[in-house]
């Protein structure tokens, strides 16, 4: 795919914003750039708005919501909302398809939700889950610290005859448990590369509780429980200056109507319901939620589940105030929390998501070896065999691993480019789906001296609703589709509106019994509307159709 930038490496907040800034200065009439909010360290986060501006106001087209990076380690999903919009860009003079999605829709891109806690990442040997902040730190125990300054947090090794590991017989480099019938031998605790912080002369040691636990996807409005209930909740929903100005920008740009949420990893595409079982959600949601993600399963590989019923480790504390239900069950959009990359397939010892809940541990350290294994052979430069170095509290230990943040959370980055090149694909085809409005046919008829009737026929030629969906009409976030005339009426009814013009996901369809396939009853997406209006021949008369999800339309007639 022919993009700008080359994408084989993972971007730094200075390279990100340089590459944003050159964007806007070779694209001004495609794409704006804003800042949405400036972080506590300074860092913009940015908001690019792409669209053709000859075409017609930004708002006033249906928009794409696209993020990337509300957790600080997962920077492939940054990559990813980068390289969707850079192929936008660099195409529009190429691409058919492309030059229409930017001539009639808007793709508003955060491509990075959390600057500072993803320049620690990037720039530290440090990991984190959404910034670096102090909350909730909790002191004692081994503090992850980077021992041999090889800008990498290991695992590490420490011989104890109370340990619970030892050395694999078949592969040094592995560990493996110790057998109930292990006497004899060397064993070993194994932690977080680290230094020995406020001990309190326990022999129970244990790794220390980072510093910096606050989950910017646990600190959205609905479902939002505080931190007795879940980790990194923060003190009160939107707390934080992040979150705060996502929320804030989705209400205050309503004509948004699908979102795709970037996470890694796992390789799966999430869509809500996250906080109920998908039965209880109306059933018209689920079909087109699962007919989106069906998209993104031919393009990523990937596969779908539902939040709640197949994802969360628990249904009773299940994990909520994210970003995903907060726009689904407040303000009716579809959107998808995309969890890209998936290690555990790579190494041939795939998750079985959604089968079960829980896998035992030995299941779960085949698949630590298959890892660490693919890891030797494919990424050796992330990879480092156990080596020995003199700790300051332990004595001799030996640290040595894979490195987790561009091995199993992130794609190396030989890897990388077809995890962007695969998502910027469904992306094009989700903005594809999204409502929009049309006038088919005007007619003009006299029907009495002065007097003309006008008829209109009004329909959407999306996927989508005008509504978006149903849970959109039942907490009455859906918007009617206004139809305004220009002339002078009989009656003074210069507007008419239509409640809601169903997508084409709304036709029904099936195959008789003996095999013929068969449109059962078209989706009701087109509408007739009349005006009786006052006029004379040569009189031109207009007819504006507008909905803020769907967009705008225009037709006009001249009287004869």
């Amino acid at each position: 795919m022919n993009t700008t930038f080359c994408y084989n490496h993972y971007f730094t907040y200075e390279e990100l914003s340089a590459n944003l800034q050159g964007l806007v200065s070779a694209y001004p009439s495609l794409m704006s750039l804003e800042v949405n909010c400036v972080t506590k360290e300074g860092r913009n986060q940015y908001v690019a708005i792409l669209t053709n501006k000859n075409t017609g106001d930004p708002m006033d087209k249906p928009a794409f919501y696209l993020d990337g990076n509300i957790h600080a380690g997962e920077v492939t999903s940054s990559m990813c909302a980068l390289h969707t919009l850079d192929y936008l860009l660099t195409n529009y003079n190429e691409s058919a398809e492309v030059k229409d999605i930017l001539d009639n829709y808007t793709v508003y891109v955060i491509p990075r939700v959390t600057p500072d806690g993803a320049e620690t990442y990037l720039t530290t040997p440090y990991t984190l889950r959404s910034v670096n902040r102090d909350y909730e730190g909790v002191k004692g125990g081994i503090k992850e610290e980077d021992l041999d300054d090889d800008g990498v947090i290991r695992m590490m090794r420490i011989k104890n005859p109370y340990g619970a590991w030892k050395k694999d017989p078949n592969d040094e480099g592995l560990m493996v448990l110790r057998a109930p019938d292990d006497k004899y031998g060397d064993f070993y605790d194994i932690y977080p590369e680290g230094v020995l912080e406020d001990y309190d002369g326990s022999e129970n040691l244990k790794s220390r509780k980072g510093d910096w636990g606050l989950d910017f996807n646990r600190n959205f409005p609905y479902g939002w429980f505080p931190e007795y209930r879940q980790e990194g909740a923060g003190d009160y929903p939107l707390s934080n200056i992040e979150t705060k100005a996502i929320a804030d920008f989705v209400l205050s740009h309503p004509n948004i109507c699908a979102a795709a949420i970037g996470h890694t990893s796992g390789g799966i595409i999430l869509y809500p319901p996250g906080t109920k079982n998908e039965a209880k959600a109306p059933k018209e949601d689920i079909n087109v939620l699962k007919a989106i993600a069906k998209m993104g399963e031919e393009e990523l590989g990937y596969k779908m589940l539902n939040i709640f019923d197949s994802f969360l480790s628990s249904q009773e504390f299940y994990d909520s105030g994210a970003l995903d239900d907060w726009m689904y069950e407040t303000q009716g959009i579809p959107c998808y929390t995309m969890e890209f990359w998936d290690i555990a397939s790579k190494a041939g010892v795939p998750i079985k998501w959604g089968e079960k809940r829980h896998e035992d541990l030995a299941e779960e350290l085949k698949r630590f070896a298959a890892i660490l294994k693919w890891c030797r052979d494919n990424a050796p430069q992330y990879y480092s065999d156990w080596k020995k170095i003199e700790h300051p509290a332990f004595g001799e230990v030996e640290i040595g691993g894979f490195n987790y943040k561009f091995t199993h959370q992130n794609p190396p980055e030989s890897f990388l480019l077809k995890e962007l090149e695969n998502d910027t694909r469904f992306n094009i085809r989700f903005i594809r789906s999204l409502p929009q409005l049309i006038i088919d046919d005007i007619k003009c008829e006299k029907v009495g001296e002065g007097i003309y009737k006008v008829d209109a026929i009004i329909g959407n030629r999306g996927y989508l609703s005008t509504a978006l969906t149903k849970n959109a009409v039942a907490i009455k976030k859906a918007k009617p589709v206004k139809v305004s005339i220009n002339a002078e009426t009989a009656d003074g009814k210069k507007e008419v509106e239509i409640d809601e013009l169903s997508g084409y996901s709304a036709t029904l369809t099936g195959v008789y019994f003996y095999g013929n396939i068969t449109t059962e009853q078209n989706a009701k997406a087109r509408k007739k509307v009349s005006f009786m209006i006052k006029g004379k021949p040569g009189d031109e008369v207009v007819i504006n159709a507008s909905q803020i999800k769907a967009g705008k339309a225009e037709a006009k007639i001249v009287i004869e």
